[in-house]
């Protein structure tokens, strides 16, 4: 009997230590979730730093200058957001908004509708589109070219399948290093590339074969500089001394004008074009603070200084 008494007694101690051990890892596994709780539900330490945020800025190569201009702007105006910038062209920066891989794209052009529908189809809702520039795009030629204005119509026969147009005589131009012109473009994920192929081409032709085509705005403006039979077209932010821009008029004859922020404005430069920032439906608090802030004075007065075309104040 004293043996049966002996043998319980140790069950019930073996028990008890066990309830213990299992209260004790509950008490730390709710320590644990409480220590886990965001951020937000504590009063931050005094002098204690934000946690920083960062924001994937993806896309447009003509516009990849003035965002970087932006972004470091911005790391002085709100020090816990770093904004990554990168290019590689509208197209690149349009699949990283369908895929969900940035917060924001740059697009040079309008998403197509087939691409909204892809974004919408990945998101659940629509992208939004916020207007933050306008650019001039701009004609190159070498400074030696004789050339100071040029036609929509002859552009068009310079780079359009089928055009006429293949040498400086035929635009009354006398060439000291030759006659054949040398056709600079851009790549086909370019937004630039769409948007003078649906001004100047014509968006049901397509362009001829054998131009040079370029990853980026600046290096067409780096080849037509070393190249005094090039012609070439980029954003009006990524001028140079070492190249000249032709004065452009709508039709053969018409006035040519300049491109300039007042010649954008009043719409009588015929290739200007919007610049936009995309996101995938509603962006987060972060976000939407940096694009605001883009349209602000203070963002405008950099479109200004890249070189780009502010929006009008209204």
């Amino acid at each position: 009997m004293n043996h049966d008494n002996h043998a319980k007694s140790s069950r019930i101690a073996h028990l008890g230590i066990f309830t213990s051990v299992i209260t004790l890892l509950l008490a730390l596994g709710c320590g644990k979730s409480s220590s886990d709780a965001p951020a937000a539900s504590t009063p931050a330490a005094p002098g204690a730093s934000a946690k920083k945020m960062s924001i994937q800025n993806i896309g447009s190569d003509t516009m990849v200058n003035l965002a970087q201009a932006w972004a470091e702007a911005y790391s002085k105006v709100e020090p816990n957001v770093s904004v990554e910038v990168s290019g590689g062209g509208s197209g690149i920066g349009i699949a990283a908004l369908i895929n969900g891989t940035c917060d924001i794209a740059n697009c040079s052009r309008a998403l197509e509708p087939e691409e909204a529908a892809k974004a919408k189809a990945a998101h659940g809702h629509d992208s939004k589109e916020y207007l933050v520039a306008w650019d001039a795009l701009a004609i190159y030629v070498h400074p030696s070219n004789p050339r100071n204005e040029i036609s929509v119509e002859e552009l068009s026969d310079i780079y359009r399948e089928g055009g006429k147009i293949d040498k400086w005589s035929q635009l009354g131009a006398t060439m000291a290093s030759g006659d054949e012109i040398i056709r600079v473009s851009r790549q086909n994920n370019s937004g630039t590339y769409h948007y003078f192929r649906e001004m100047v081409v014509g968006k049901k032709s397509d362009f001829k074969l054998g131009s040079r085509d370029m990853n980026g705005s600046k290096d067409v403006v780096e080849l037509v500089s070393r190249t005094p039979n090039a012609i070439g077209y980029s954003g009006l932010g990524y001028r140079t001394d070492k190249v000249k821009v032709l004065k452009v008029s709508k039709k053969k004859g018409d006035p040519a004008i300049e491109p300039s922020i007042a010649t954008t404005w009043d719409k009588s430069y015929p290739i200007a074009r919007p610049m936009f920032m995309y996101t995938p439906g509603q962006p987060q608090p972060h976000v939407q603070k940096y694009i605001d802030w883009v349209l602000t004075p203070a963002g405008q007065k950099i479109v200004e200084e890249s070189g780009y075309v502010p929006l009008q104040k209204k």
